[in-house]
């Protein structure tokens, strides 16, 4: 059989959107290989999957397996419908170059996500230890505000070096992961997910597989960051993900309220088809199936999320995580301590230019509006005096705290009455920064800053960690090491991390030392949006 080319994209940092995925996105390997396995059957990293045999290459230390289809290829008559398994394939598959990503548009100037991509798009790559196994797992999911990402901007070198099994994916993106439409339902009249279906189907791949690869199918950490943490706490909640994972990491995710229902999800699917010039009626599936991916990524819409379709995602999260109905496993979750900056640039200043003081009072009241805090309370609470004098960065500072510090508080509030539940906050106010040009105010330890950390990511010249930041960044490696091989961070001869509970503890990642702290709350003003709440 032929193999098939995927196209070819520079290096570089990206955040996916809302989510940091940087590195190299290499050819895609479609096809398989029709060489005999010969004299390299005894080669280690020559692997049989239940598909068919891969052949991946090594370092020193680390073997490395690129670009392995874990479904069919999502387009036709496939597109927005449940993933179904890749075919089998014989010979042996070269397994040395990330597969194609998946449809995404072009967010240029700034450096997030990677545009063009192709439907086929559904591959994985495993990272494994040379060591004899087997390792613990840990399955990363990209982020990206569900619209952006790949597989592939995350080399896990330190991760599988500290003895741990990394498999990174790709997922249906945008309009081709989360339409709803009543047109696409199935039998039971649900539609939609079909991005936590991909991530679903690859769970259980490495469920098939893994041991194959050294790695222990019964130690599986499923994580994510950004949309990724999303898709995790969405498979905290879904039953269909019940035993593919045994703990769970939540990267800066998992903090929205509640989500639409199906119903909901439907009406806006038909306004969305509309748009991209498929009118609801009893063509539209036919339509829709027929769009160019081109024409389809330009006139999606820029929203995206689950929706409660009564089956894979039964609930909505939140009260799941309150009435303890989720897949119970221990958890490690936070947030950035300045989660908004790279919004308040990329979706305000860079349009519109700096905020000026006198338009910041406007910029509260809408900041604020839906919410249990007044504006005239917010401009108590969040004074330019108190941020420099800088605008965007008091307004950040506002959102940060409503969106993404107080929601993770809440999580861990709520996991922590059923499961072991680990909090952080990475707090490295001066975290390199290449994705975007420089604001009119520090972006401080940003929403994605943390990733840099824990995955080798190529930077921008002169970004890269210096060398208390490089301490740091082995601290985190270390600790979530430890997490993913036994649901508790703790590091041997290091300061006790205490799992999340009573005095409302976080731990706090600062390059010039971590530590327990106790002033989450009152640091975000907690308080004030989460009123009634501890």
């Amino acid at each position: 059989m032929s193999k098939r080319r995927g196209n070819t994209v520079p290096a570089g940092f990206r955040l996916a959107g809302m989510m940091l995925a940087a590195g190299l996105a290499l050819s895609g390997c479609g096809g398989s290989d029709d060489d005999e396995e010969g004299e390299n059957s005894g080669d280690a990293t020559r692997v049989e999957t239940r598909a068919g045999t891969v052949q991946g290459s090594e370092t020193n230390t680390t073997r490395a397996w690129l670009g392995i289809p874990y479904g069919a290829p999502p387009s036709g008559e496939r597109r927005w419908r449940a993933p179904e398994p890749a075919a089998a394939w014989s010979g042996v598959r070269p397994a040395t170059v990330h597969g194609p990503h998946c449809p995404q548009p072009d967010t240029a100037p700034l450096q997030y996500g990677t545009p063009g991509g192709q439907e086929d798009c559904l591959y994985l790559n495993v990272y494994a230890p040379r060591s004899a196994g087997p390792h613990p797992v840990m399955v990363w999911i990209h982020g990206g505000a569900f619209y952006l990402g790949r597989s592939n901007g995350y080399d896990p070198t330190r991760l599988v070096e500290q003895g741990i099994v990394v498999v990174t994916l790709n997922y249906r993106l945008g309009a081709l992961g989360f339409l709803a439409h009543p047109a696409l339902n199935d039998a039971e009249g649900r539609s939609g997910n079909y991005a936590l279906m991909d991530q679903q189907l690859a769970l259980r791949w490495v469920q098939d597989n893994i041991a194959a690869f050294g790695g222990d199918p019964g130690q599986v950490t499923v994580a994510g960051q950004s949309a990724g943490g999303s898709s995790v706490v969405a498979h905290l909640v879904s039953p269909d993900a019940a035993g593919l994972f045994q703990r769970a990491i939540v990267q800066s995710g998992g903090y929205q309220r509640s989500l639409p229902t199906g119903e909901q999800a439907q009406v806006r699917g038909v306004q969305a088809a509309e748009a991209m010039g498929c009118p609801d009626g009893p063509g539209a599936a036919a339509c829709l199936r027929a769009l160019p991916v081109d024409t389809l990524i330009a006139k999606q819409p820029r929203s995206h999320a689950p929706n409660v379709d009564g089956a894979l995602l039964p609930r909505d999260p939140a009260s799941a995580w309150s009435s303890g109905q989720f897949n119970q496993v221990p958890v490690l979750t936070g947030s950035t301590h300045d989660e908004y900056t790279v919004f308040q640039y990329n979706q305000s200043e860079m349009i519109r230019g700096p905020l000026a003081p006198e338009d910041y009072p406007a910029a509260v009241a809408a900041a604020v509006a839906g919410t249990p805090v007044t504006a005239a309370d917010a401009l108590v609470l969040y004074p330019l005096s108190a941020y420099d004098n800088s605008p965007g960065l008091a307004l950040s500072a506002l959102v940060t705290d409503a969106s993404f510090a107080c929601g993770g508080r809440r999580l861990a509030q709520a996991l922590a009455e059923h499961v072991p539940v680990y909090a952080y906050e990475f707090d490295d106010r001066d975290a390199p920064m290449s994705l975007q040009p420089p604001a009119s105010f520090p972006y401080k330890a940003y929403h994605a800053a943390e990733i840099q950390y824990l995955f080798d990511v190529p930077t921008a010249a002169g970004q890269e960690l210096d060398a208390a930041q490089r301490r740091l960044a082995q601290e985190m490696v270390e600790r979530w090491a430890r997490f993913v091989r036994g649901g508790n961070p703790n590091v041997e001869g290091a300061t006790a991390w205490p799992a999340y509970g009573a005095g409302d503890r976080y731990w706090r990642f600062k390059p010039d030392a971590s530590t327990v702290f106790g002033n989450f709350a009152a640091d975000h003003h907690c308080e004030a949006w989460t009123p009634g709440e501890r």
